[in-house]
């Protein structure tokens, strides 16, 4: 069972042996929601399925106080995954072309609801190209439905009132994984408001990536998330970003240094803003 990163020659030796692997490719771009599940249909891995942020992944309809991309319900989430050929014992491997801006919220879906077996292709799509891995392009292939259920979720959580009890205390530590410019307030292209949360700490999504789009090593996210806490402790660590998207990555980055499983907030700054009494800073 893989449960963070799988490499290439990993994931291919997984394939070549037959072993029950679901591959689920999340491609996306906010600005163009049609564009991830065209970039699918141009080229995939073979057998892939296409998991959709805002079809799959999200439920739309919701108050703006429950952010831009409220999680659906546990129920519901899970059905899709039987669906799309999920079983219990299956190693799902996830992907994306855009840095793990969104397979890691998969990811981290699959672990709140249970399923452990769940990685993240290292390097994604362009890692599997370089390698010469095979493609193949059109819709996705059949898949027989599977028998996955919701179990005890491994991913802890925050809403919006716990997060803003728990504001100020030594034992909290929000990081921020939007850009500098959105975490400083100097720009805010999606949300009504700009600015973050007081106190939080910034390190964007894409810094945990070395140039070729893998994880940078274990010991080095270790000493950057170290440096960024200054002695805080990693255990008491929320991680947030614009609508609990690209808050992933660091969640995924904290376990791969060897700093445990951290909290995430959903809602992020989408919900924060849009929720009254909420204070907001910027700079």
């Amino acid at each position: 069972m893989l449960n963070l990163l799988i490499q290439v020659r990993e994931l291919q030796a997984l394939l070549d042996a037959g072993s029950p692997v679901l591959v689920m490719d999340c491609s996306f771009d906010l600005m163009n929601p049609g564009a991830g599940r065209a970039q699918f249909e141009a080229e995939h891995l073979p057998g892939a399925v296409y998991v959709d942020l805002d079809h799959d992944l999200s439920e739309k309809g919701r108050p703006a106080s429950e952010g831009r991309h409220p999680l659906p319900q546990r129920e519901r989430f899970a059905a899709r995954m039987a669906e799309l050929g999920l079983n219990p014992g299956t190693q799902v491997v996830v992907m994306d072309r855009q840095g793990v801006n969104f397979c890691g919220r998969l990811w981290w879906m699959l672990r709140w609801c249970g399923h452990e077996a769940v990685a993240v292709l290292d390097g994604g799509l362009a890692a599997w190209k370089a390698a010469g891995g095979p493609l193949e392009s059109g819709p996705a292939r059949p898949h027989v439905a599977g028998g996955f259920r919701a179990g005890p979720s491994l991913a802890p959580t925050l809403d919006t009132a716990g997060l803003l009890a728990r504001l100020g205390r030594a034992d909290t530590t929000v990081i921020d994984a939007r850009a500098g410019a959105r975490f400083r307030g100097e720009v805010e292209p999606l949300d009504p408001v700009a600015g973050h949360v007081p106190g939080a700490l910034n390190r964007p999504f894409n810094d945990n990536l070395q140039a070729d789009g893998r994880f940078k090593p274990a010991a080095q996210l270790r000493q950057e998330f170290d440096a960024l806490l200054g002695g805080r402790d990693p255990g008491g660590v929320v991680h947030q970003c614009g609508s609990g998207v690209s808050a992933v990555p660091n969640v995924l980055a904290m376990a791969i240094a060897g700093l445990g499983t951290t909290t995430l907030y959903p809602g992020s700054w989408s919900a924060w803003c849009n929720t009254e009494g909420t204070p907001r800073a910027r700079g």
